[in-house]
C-alpha cells in the first residue's frame, strides 16, 4: 500500500510540473525573443506624390500632396533594448499615421503600438506609466524590426497625446517609447 501511494504522489507531482511548464511556455512565449519579424512599409502617399509631381507640366502650380511630419522623436529603451524613430505624419488626404522608422526591438507576446498622454521616463520608472492615463491602441506591432505605419483613427484628438509606446499588453510593460516633439 505504501509503494502504491508513493507512485500516485510521484505521478501527481509529475503531472502538475508538466502542466506548469506548458502553461509557462504558453504565457511567456520565450521563443518570440529569438524570432525577428522585419516589416518594410513605404510611407503612404510618397510614391503617388512623386508620380504626380513628375507628371505635372512645367510651371504648373504645385498642390500640397506630400505627407507632412507634425511631430517626432527617438525611441528609448524600457523593458527591452529598443531604438528607432517615431513620426506623427499627416497624409495628403488629411488622415494621420504614426510611423516607426528603423525600429529595432525584441519580439514578444502581444506587442501593441500605443499613442499616449504619458511622459516618457528613462529607466525602470518609465516601464509601466503608459496605461495610467489616456491611450489609443493603434494595433498589434507588425514587426519588431523595420519601418511601418499605423493609422490613427479619425476621431482621435491628437493634441491630447504626447508620446508613443511599444507596449506589451500581456505583461503591462513598455518595451520602448518616444516623446513626440512638434516639428
Amino acid at each position: 500500500m505504501r509503494k502504491l501511494s508513493g507512485r500516485f504522489w510521484f505521478i501527481g507531482v509529475l503531472v502538475v510540473a508538466v502542466a506548469g511548464v506548458g502553461f509557462g511556455l504558453y504565457w511567456f512565449q520565450p521563443w518570440e525573443l529569438w524570432q525577428d519579424e522585419t516589416v518594410q512599409e513605404a510611407l503612404p502617399g510618397v510614391a503617388e506624390a512623386s508620380a504626380t509631381l513628375a507628371a505635372a507640366p512645367s510651371g504648373s502650380p504645385s498642390v500640397q500632396s506630400v505627407p507632412d511630419t507634425l511631430a517626432g522623436g527617438e525611441l528609448i529603451s524600457h523593458e527591452h533594448a529598443t531604438s528607432g524613430t517615431v513620426k506623427l505624419v499627416r497624409l495628403a488626404d488629411g488622415t494621420h499615421v504614426v510611423r516607426l522608422e528603423n525600429l529595432d526591438t525584441s519580439n514578444g507576446p502581444d506587442l501593441r503600438v500605443w499613442l499616449t498622454d504619458a511622459p516618457v521616463k528613462e529607466g525602470v520608472a518609465g516601464w509601466r506609466v503608459f496605461d495610467d492615463g489616456e491611450y489609443v491602441s493603434l494595433g498589434r506591432l507588425k514587426g519588431n524590426k523595420g519601418s511601418q505605419n499605423y493609422a490613427v483613427p479619425e476621431d482621435v484628438d491628437l493634441s491630447r497625446y504626447s508620446s508613443v509606446s511599444i507596449w506589451c499588453d500581456r505583461f503591462d510593460v513598455s518595451f520602448g517609447a518616444a516623446e513626440l516633439a512638434q516639428v
